[in-house]
């Protein structure tokens, strides 16, 4: 019987940086299995870790894929320990005219892929098994010219929650990540169709906080981890701000930020 931590988005990024530092900690996991699509970057991952790995290039959207993920997991007799969902995506700009496919996309690969995998999965996991899903702040709530994957990452934290909640009766633990801006390609993919606030950027934090933070509140059994004070603060407004006041204010910051 093997002992799995499973990484998607692993290829880069946060989902990157969770092998990394999980490589140094978990003495106790015989195998990570890192997920993505750009076989040459889980390469280049695979060969810095100290512990076995298993690389895996797949699209998690596709369903003969995930179908090869289990069967997989079935042949090795793995327990899955640890679940790690980090692939996703976001596209900036307005609703109406971005692509479509990009925009539905995300939903497929946010809520659809993460949430089949995570239901695959469970099965594989005992007593102890954690679960960190990728969400962001961008969850505590809408966001123009962001409203596809603000929904999206809404979707997560809210299933991650209600989630949490079913699994403890198992002992299994969920912690949904809600970090802000990081630094990360994800911008690269985002600002094609569309620019961040500027403000954004002075907020941004580098992955290795918010992995750190994202594993020791997990082993804390959190079912919320936030980076950094102004996302903390964000997510008190969003409950105690109508969300027309807020929509105000973003308003103002892009009028000044254009004069």
């Amino acid at each position: 019987m093997k002992n799995i931590i499973i990484i998607t988005g692993a290829s880069s990024g946060i989902g990157e940086e969770f092998a990394l530092q999980m490589d140094d900690y978990f003495s106790n996991v015989d195998e990570f299995w890192l997920i993505a699509r750009r076989r040459e970057k889980l390469e280049e991952l695979a060969g810095c870790l100290y512990h076995r790995t298993r690389i895996l290039a797949m699209d998690i959207t596709k369903d003969a894929q995930l179908d090869r993920l289990e069967d997989t997991l079935m042949e090795q007799g793995g327990v899955v320990r640890m679940l790690v969902n980090c692939a996703g995506y976001g596209i900036l700009g307005d609703f109406a005219s971005q692509d479509r496919a990009k925009a539905l996309g995300m939903i497929r690969t946010n809520c659809q892929a993460l949430t089949e995998l995570t239901h695959r999965m469970i099965p594989y996991m005992r007593p102890g098994s954690r679960i960190l899903q990728m969400a962001s702040s961008a969850a505590f709530l809408p966001q123009p010219d962001f409203a596809v994957y603000a929904a999206t990452k809404a979707y997560v934290l809210s299933f991650s929650r209600a989630l949490g909640e079913e699994l403890k009766r198992a002992g299994i633990y969920v912690t949904s990540i809600c970090p802000g801006p990081v630094d990360t390609p994800f911008f690269d993919i985002a600002e094609q169709t569309g620019a961040s606030l500027a403000v954004k950027k002075y907020t941004m934090v580098g992955p290795e906080k918010v992995v750190a933070l994202a594993l020791k509140d997990s082993y804390h059994k959190k079912p919320v981890s936030v980076c950094g004070l102004p996302m903390k603060a964000l997510r008190v407004l969003a409950k105690l701000c109508p969300h027309s006041v807020l929509f105000r204010a973003i308003d103002l910051l892009k009028q000044a930020e254009n004069e």
